[in-house]
C-alpha cells in the first residue's frame, strides 16, 4: 500500500493551495482521496505504482510540495476520510515528507522494505531532477505529449514548427521521462511486496 503525504512548501509566503489539490487531484484511482491533514499538508492513499508516479509527476510540475511516499500495510478497513488512517505506511510517508523538505528532488520514499524503498527514491528523485529543471515551454509541449497529440498537433496548438516541438521535447528530456516513470512504477510496486 502506497500513502502520499504532501507538504506545501513556503506556505507562510504564500497562499493556501491545498484546496486546488484538493479538487484538481481528485483521481478515481485513489483508495482514499486527498484529505487535508494539518494546515498546508494532505494525505492520500494508493494501492497502484503507476497512480503514485502519476500524481507525484504533477505534484514536481507544480513546483510547491514537498512529496513523501510511505510503503507498507495500513490498518484495514481504510475510514473513510484519509486523516484517520493509520500504519506503517503513514509512518513511513510522514518520514518521507520530512526528508522531502530537504532533499534535491522535493520528494523522498520510505517503507518496510528499505533497500527497496531506497532504489525507488533514487528513480523518483533522478526523475524529479528533470521535472524541475524543465523550462515553461517544455512543460507546455510535454503536457501536450502526455495526452498523445502527435509532433504535428502540437505544433499547431503551440503555433510553433514541427522541428520546434521535437527541440523542446529532447530539451525537456521527455524521453528519459518516460522511461524514469517505467523504472520508478517497477521499483515501487517491488517496496511493495
Amino acid at each position: 500500500m502506497f500513502v502520499l503525504t504532501v507538504d506545501q512548501r513556503g506556505s507562510r509566503r504564500d497562499i493556501d493551495r491545498v484546496s486546488d489539490i484538493l479538487t484538481e487531484l481528485h483521481d478515481p484511482r485513489l483508495l482514499r482521496p486527498f484529505d487535508r491533514t494539518a494546515g498546508d499538508e494532505v494525505q492520500a492513499v494508493a494501492d497502484s505504482p503507476g497512480v503514485v508516479v502519476d500524481l507525484a509527476l504533477e505534484l514536481l510540475r507544480r513546483e510547491r510540495w514537498s512529496i513523501g511516499i510511505g510503503i507498507g500495510p495500513v490498518e484495514t478497513p481504510l475510514p473513510k476520510q484519509t486523516r484517520a488512517g493509520r500504519g506503517p505506511a503513514f509512518e513511513f510517508a510522514r518520514r518521507a515528507v520530512e526528508r522531502a523538505k530537504s532533499s534535491v528532488g522535493q520528494i523522498a520514499v520510505d517503507g518496510v522494505e528499505a533497500a527497496a524503498a531506497e532504489d525507488a527514491d533514487a528513480a523518483l528523485t533522478l526523475l524529479a531532477v528533470v521535472v524541475l529543471r524543465r523550462s515553461p515551454q517544455g512543460h507546455d509541449a510535454v503536457a501536450l505529449a502526455r495526452t498523445g497529440a502527435t509532433q504535428a498537433q502540437i505544433a499547431d496548438e503551440l503555433g510553433i514548427s514541427k522541428q520546434a516541438v521535437s527541440q523542446r521535447l529532447a530539451a525537456a528530456a521527455w524521453r528519459a521521462e518516460i522511461a524514469g516513470c517505467a523504472l520508478a512504477q517497477r521499483l515501487l510496486e517491488r517496496a511493495d511486496r
